[in-house]
């Protein structure tokens, strides 16, 4: 696991300007640097060494050194691809995993990535022909970004590895922020910096004679199977095993972040690391420490744990937002970001259970209440009519209900957050950032994908493509990272998503319960409490947070400065805040988004 960063273009001092580029991220790699420079390329590397300590240092060649790599991530059956390369004639000098990307470029081209099982972001660069070749893994677990100005293309594991180019122009992208109000991610493909992109995940690019082209080699689908429930969860439980078991190759110390979900404690019941580490709050019903505790320690393992003080979390805040590289305001975040830490004590890389709940169908937002189901038996004539006056009452109890009851789900489901509706965020804008991509410009591209699909389906592929991308894995890699700890997901497997994708609808979501096959699997490590627990996330106590006077002040302050003018009706979000300290409202996860944004804006732009 390591970060990396480059270029392709001419600049008066190639190297100077590739270290100070490298300099931002050395969190991503503290044990080694490497570089190529080499007329208008170059290219960098900060190594975080955990297979071939040794001998595994990037940049990486090919045998006649007209190719050159840089890669961030780790390919679980790397052993598999060299064998087959070996067989082929290449020449291995290493026994690290990235190797198998520079001999894999040159046997199979483009179709090395359907090749590979694993998560990677990497550039390879063809001195003779001039090109560039660039992959992300088909889940997105791995970031890259990328930004073409003024005749050079710059590329990298984070946006901030691009502010010392000298070609790099600094800007707001003004389109950003409304989308971003209503999601809390950053969910454009163009991000908070005009001209700089995420390459999409499952997508890889060339960059040839000037000219940038990405191409998808992978989409996410579902073709249920109908076999016995059986046989459905032996195969579930059978590759998560399979799975669990090539994430955890390393030449260092392995733990696993253990909360009180099914999906962390089937990956640390079959791991059964050393380790396993739960961060949590003191307030009520905002801790999964005593959980985690427990299951440790029928498993027979040390559970680390910390209860973590609200101060610490807000002095923290700026830092947070300066790692995230664009504003981002899953709360979730905070703690991921000290468990980091606190893993980062005892291993270097870490399990985790992201992925479990978009492939099989875990969250709440996929299921129907009774009452739900009940008025849909109302025929659709009489819904459609009612949610449609519905969509123009004000912020009211049933409007949503009676919204989701006659839309269809195009209409109603965006993903796992929803924090301002779209007029709202209109409302407190300022004129200036109110130009921007609707929310229906951004989920119809994928509901269009999935046309012809069940209603659960839709959901599952939107969040596939949207909300675990630029939510769940983005937080996961960039509050890792900032702790120099490799973070894998196993359930987040090309090979456990085949096996997901056969799963019956009924058997995801039930009346029973949601991810339903998937937790009657998971019993066959776990005891049955564990294996039907309800997902509670990671809980934050910010709307508590919010009502004492002392962060009260501080954020207060924030939404009453000239930068948070420059975006917003002032009065409007001071509102928002006033209201929800004085138990008028819970607007808790509203305003933390602005804040959120106005941190960030002030650690990059002020």
């Amino acid at each position: 696991m390591c970060g990396f960063t480059g270029f392709i273009g001419e600049v008066s001092n190639p190297d100077v300007v590739l270290e100070n580029m490298m300099n931002q991220i050395i969190h991503r790699g503290p044990d080694s640097a490497g570089t190529f420079t080499d007329g208008e390329a170059a290219l960098g590397f900060r190594r975080l060494s955990i297979i071939d300590l040794e001998n595994g240092s990037q940049p990486l060649y090919n045998e006649d050194q007209s190719l050159v790599l840089i890669f961030n991530g780790e390919i679980y059956n790397y052993q598999d691809i060299r064998k087959d390369l070996i067989e082929k004639g290449h020449t291995f000098t290493t026994e690290t995993d990235s190797e198998v990307l520079i001999h894999g470029y040159e046997e199979y081209g483009t179709k090395l990535v359907t090749k590979l099982r694993g998560m990677f972001a990497f550039v390879i660069w063809d001195r003779n022909k001039k090109r560039a070749f660039a992959a992300r893994d088909m889940f997105g677990i791995k970031p890259f970004y990328y930004a073409h100005m003024n005749g050079t293309l710059m590329f990298g594991s984070e946006i901030k590895t691009f502010l010392p180019h000298p070609h790099f122009d600094k800007v707001l992208n003004e389109k950003a922020l409304k989308p971003y109000l209503t999601f809390q991610f950053p969910v454009l493909n163009e991000t908070f910096f005009k001209g700089v992109f995420k390459l999409p995940a499952a997508h890889y690019m060339t960059y040839e004679n000037g000219k940038v082209t990405t191409t998808r080699y992978w989409e996410p689908k579902f073709n249920p199977e109908e076999r016995p429930l059986d046989e459905i969860v032996e195969e579930i439980d059978s590759v998560v095993r399979d799975s669990i078991k090539a994430h955890q190759i390393s030449d260092v110390k392995v733990g696993s972040f253990l909360s009180s979900g099914v999906d962390s404690s089937y990956v640390a019941s079959v791991l059964k690391p050393d380790k396993t580490f739960t961060v949590g709050f003191s307030a009520q019903n905002f801790s999964e420490i005593d959980t985690a505790k427990e299951l440790s320690k029928e498993l027979g393992i040390e559970n680390v744990n910390e209860v973590l003080d609200p101060e610490e979390c807000f002095n923290k805040i700026d830092e947070i937002q300066y790692i995230m590289d664009e504003p981002h305001s899953n709360p979730s975040i905070v703690p991921l970001y000290f468990l980091a830490e606190l893993a980062r004590k005892h291993v270097t890389v870490v399990l985790s259970g992201e992925g479990a709940d978009e492939l099989f169908g875990g969250y709440e937002e996929y299921d129907e209440s009774s009452s739900m189901k009940k008025y849909k038996k109302v025929p659709g004539f009489i819904r459609r009519p009612v949610s449609e006056v519905a969509k123009m009452l004000p912020e009211v109890r049933g409007k949503h209900f009676l919204m989701k009851g006659g839309l269809p789900v195009e209409e109603t489901f965006i993903g796992q957050a929803h924090i301002f509706e779209e007029q709202e965020a209109a409302n407190i804008l300022t004129a200036k950032y109110n130009d921007a991509p609707s929310v229906k410009d951004i989920v119809m591209p994928v509901y269009k994908k999935a046309a012809g699909e069940d209603d659960l389906t839709k959901k599952q592929i939107l969040d596939l493509n949207l909300w675990l991308v630029d939510d769940i894995l983005l937080k996961a890699d960039k509050m890792s990272m900032a702790h120099s700890i490799e973070l894998r997901v196993p359930f987040l497997d090309k090979e456990v998503m085949k096996v997901a994708s056969k799963v019956p609808t009924r058997y995801r979501v039930n009346d029973v319960d949601t991810k339903y096959a998937f937790r009657v699997a998971s019993k066959r490590a776990l005891p049955e409490a564990w294996a039907n627990r309800k997902k509670i996330g990671f809980p934050v106590p910010i709307r508590l947070w919010i009502q004492e006077e002392k962060y009260f002040n501080k954020i207060k302050e924030s939404f009453e400065s000239p930068e948070a003018a420059q975006f917003f009706d002032q009065q409007a979000i001071v509102k928002l805040l006033t209201d929800h300290y004085e138990g008028k409202a819970k607007n808790q996860r509203k305003i933390w988004t602005i804040y959120m944004f106005l941190v960030w804006y002030k650690k990059y732009f002020s």
